[in-house]
């Protein structure tokens, strides 16, 4: 299968001002978190993969195909679930659905058909019949979610799907979201702020910050610490520890119950623990938190000396 996305030194101004890039990466085919602050570029990065905007320059292939604004038959390959609430208050959750077949090119008796097989697939089938309006937050989730699916697209572009819902509402969309990708295969992008989604649903990730992709690779691979250290659970009060290795210039930050230590030497490591008067529970070498990894990348991490 050809990558997800490839995007080769593209550029997106809004009149004078830089939106994205230049950028140039590849996205590999799975599922896909893309990450990044506020204004990092991310929606612009969606929009541009839909087609809905054209780069200022560069180019731009999803799922082995060029994109080109207004594109009928990328479009009938994407599934997009946008941010925030986007339907017609007078229509039902079938003919909501049904619509959004429409808008690909599907005749109105398939998409009517598949729009009641995708509702029940979301769990909406007993309110297909009930007004979008009268929907709670999480049922109107998952109505973007069929409309996204009713032409049975080749990728899933998702935009914080799990944004103001109830934790009940939240698991079964990430469930769906999960079997839509492991069950069935479908290639997915799942952009949000949320790092706990990304880290439960995707294989890859991308960290975008002021247009500019800062960090990419797997999961684990972006968990790797920036430099050589170790993760220490001792037994006994840590302060003459602390207080040692702030005087030997060695850095450290307290990761409760452990604490991060930045030396190349376990050995090293070690015997600062026993001239401690400590014992050591546990020493591995350290991994970041995605969260971690996601400070790394975008601002930076900071640690204690």
């Amino acid at each position: 299968m050809p990558p997800l996305a490839e995007f080769d030194n593209v550029v997106k101004f809004y009149g004078p001002n830089p939106a994205l890039g230049p950028l140039s990466m590849t996205l590999p085919e799975g599922t896909v978190g893309l990450l990044g602050p506020n204004g990092a570029g991310k929606s612009t990065l969606v929009r541009l993969m839909m087609g809905l905007l054209k780069p200022t320059s560069g180019t731009i292939r999803v799922l082995g195909e060029d994109v080109t604004p207004g594109s009928r038959s990328l479009r009938r390959r994407i599934g997009y679930v946008p941010e925030g609430d986007a339907y017609f208050a007078d229509l039902s959750g079938v003919e909501a659905v049904t619509y959004a077949g429409r808008l690909v090119g599907m005749t109105r008796a398939d998409a009517f058909q598949r729009a009641h097989q995708v509702l029940d697939y979301v769990e909406l089938g007993e309110a297909r019949y009930r007004l979008v309006e009268k929907y709670s937050t999480g049922m109107r989730q998952r109505l973007k979610l069929a409309q996204a699916l009713v032409h049975d697209p080749d990728l899933l572009i998702l935009d914080e799907p799990t944004e103001g819902v109830d934790p009940e509402a939240r698991f079964h969309i990430l469930n769906l979201i999960q079997e839509l990708s492991k069950e069935y295969g479908l290639q997915t992008l799942l952009s949000t702020h949320l790092l706990h989604d990304v880290e439960r649903l995707a294989t890859h990730a991308v960290v975008l910050n002021q247009g500019q992709g800062v960090a990419s690779g797997t999961i684990a691979e972006l968990r790797i610490a920036p430099r050589e250290s170790y993760l220490v659970r001792l037994n006994g009060d840590p302060a003459p520890l602390f207080e040692k290795l702030s005087k030997s210039g060695v850095r450290w930050e307290p990761m409760h119950p452990s604490v991060r230590i930045y030396h190349n030497d376990p050995r090293e490591i070690l015997r600062w623990v026993q001239d401690a008067g400590l014992v050591v529970r546990h020493l591995a070498p350290s991994e970041l938190s995605l969260g971690e990894a996601f400070e790394q990348a975008v601002v930076g991490g900071q640690t204690n000396a």
